[in-house]
């Protein structure tokens, strides 16, 4: 598409917003921003560099004609595809595309792209770490923090970039072919954006459609959903999970994950050394391996990066031990699933903390998952009245008004050898900027708690 000249609306003042308004402003179009957020409410910096950009800004909500007048509408991650003005103008044929789908006709390297509900995040780092074990210039960003027009943008030329995908930007995806796609599992989420769980399913399923030949498709077939998916168009598909299976590419075999390729010999790789905690991070190994030697990583790099890799902030993490209690922040676990996974990732008794923003789950299969294994639950957030119902009956149940509270009854609840657990099943949004924000705060105030403040 010829840009220069054109009118081009950009949704949403964010990082790849901004990155995609640079990048329209560079080849001639009329650039528009239009961000629901008051111009008051914008940091002063972002304002400034987007101004600088010499665009139009448009603050304080949506303007229909605004969008109607567009050639071409560029929306962010986190704006919703059903709001009345994206609606009207996609109705009156205005083309729209996400930040991503445009980078991605743009990018001239090989891309590697991560998606599933849980565990995204830690499998794109853990990517990026082999491809860079492997001795090449890596990009990684995408869902997980820079996006990936601002590679574009950039200087620097890379080997290969690994991108994390989340469903809002598969959302907006009409040509987006990744060389190798890595779908890790898929269980209910952001049933507030998606009409039902179904819904959910068929967008994380559209980041294999544009393969073909020379690509790579890699899914876990011990999630259920995925044991059916058969890509097609010629794409070489790879199967995984946690145990042996007729057709399973790679599973984990006591301490060692097995890998058969076909028309190459069985390799074994020793997961003692693995520092990430819970068998679900081990299942995302599984496949993050199978990725390696999918890309043609020498072995003894992966097993090296097996044992060298940390993880990232926020996901499990230990933060202090308190009087023989260990505190954990697993702020990114924004979901059910996520959280069931977290809890169940520990054999001691645990004190959980969780609630936020409610995503439209059901939180009966994490009371659950805390039968036996929690001991008490704090509650936090908009959604604890919801939270309080699912566990009624389950396990002592206690309510705090902040964080500080949170934290404060779980280390009172907790007793030497146990665990308490920020896995808060939720958003961030009633009370933080984002998870990030949320896990900052509690390991500020774990960390007051072991300094005596």
């Amino acid at each position: 598409m010829e840009y220069v000249g054109k009118r081009a609306l950009v949704i949403g003042l964010g990082r790849s917003g901004l990155s995609a308004a640079q990048w329209l402003t560079g080849q001639g179009a009329r650039v528009t921003v239009s961000e629901k957020q008051e111009k008051e409410s914008i940091d002063e910096r972002v304002v400034r560099d987007a101004l600088n950009l010499g665009i139009t800004l448009e603050t304080g909500g949506h303007r229909e004609e605004t969008f109607l007048d567009a050639d071409i509408i560029i929306v962010s991650p986190g704006v919703p595809l059903t709001i009345p003005p994206l609606v009207a103008a996609r109705e009156a044929g205005v083309p729209v595309m996400g930040e991503m789908e445009l980078a991605g006709r743009l990018v001239d390297i090989p891309i590697l792209a991560v998606t599933g509900t849980n565990g995204k995040s830690t499998m794109t780092a853990f990517l990026a770490a082999l491809m860079e074990g492997a001795g090449l210039k890596v990009f990684m960003g995408g869902n997980i923090g820079t996006p990936l027009m601002e590679y574009h943008l950039g200087k620097g030329k890379k080997d290969v970039a690994v991108v994390e995908v989340s469903s809002f930007q598969i959302d907006t995806m009409e040509t987006f072919s990744p060389d190798l796609a890595l779908l890790m599992n898929i269980s209910p989420d952001h049933l507030d954006r998606y009409p039902d769980y179904e819904a959910y399913v068929a967008s994380k399923l559209r980041i294999f459609q544009n393969q073909g030949p020379g690509q790579v498709a890699i899914l876990n077939d011990g999630d259920p959903r995925l044991a059916r998916v058969a890509p097609g168009g010629g794409v070489t598909v790879l199967r995984y999970g946690l145990k042996a299976k007729t057709g399973r590419h790679a599973f984990l075999q006591g301490k060692k994950i097995r890998v058969s390729l076909p028309g190459q010999r069985e390799q074994d790789f020793d997961v003692t050394g693995f520092r990430l905690q819970g068998l679900h991070n081990l299942e995302n190994l599984v496949g993050g391996v199978l990725a390696g030697l999918a890309m043609k990583v020498d072995s003894q790099v992966i097993q090296e990066t097996i044992g060298r890799f940390e993880g990232l902030p926020h996901r499990l993490q230990h933060v202090e031990r308190i009087e023989g209690v260990d505190f954990y922040d697993d702020s990114k676990a924004t979901n059910v699933e996520a959280a069931a996974r977290s809890i169940s990732s520990f054999n001691c008794p645990v004190v959980l903390i969780a609630g936020g923003r409610d995503k439209g789950g059901d939180y009966g299969p994490l009371a659950e998952s805390a039968r036996g294994r929690v001991k008490t639950a704090v509650l936090l957030g908009e959604s604890r009245e919801l939270l309080e119902k699912a566990f009624h009956g389950v396990i002592p149940l206690q309510k705090a008004e902040d964080m500080e509270d949170a934290v404060t009854k779980a280390f009172a609840a907790s007793r030497a050898d146990e665990a308490v657990v920020l896995a808060p099943a939720c958003s961030s949004f009633d009370m933080f900027e984002d998870y990030v924000h949320r896990g900052m705060v509690f390991q500020e105030i774990v960390k007051g708690l072991a300094h005596g403040r």
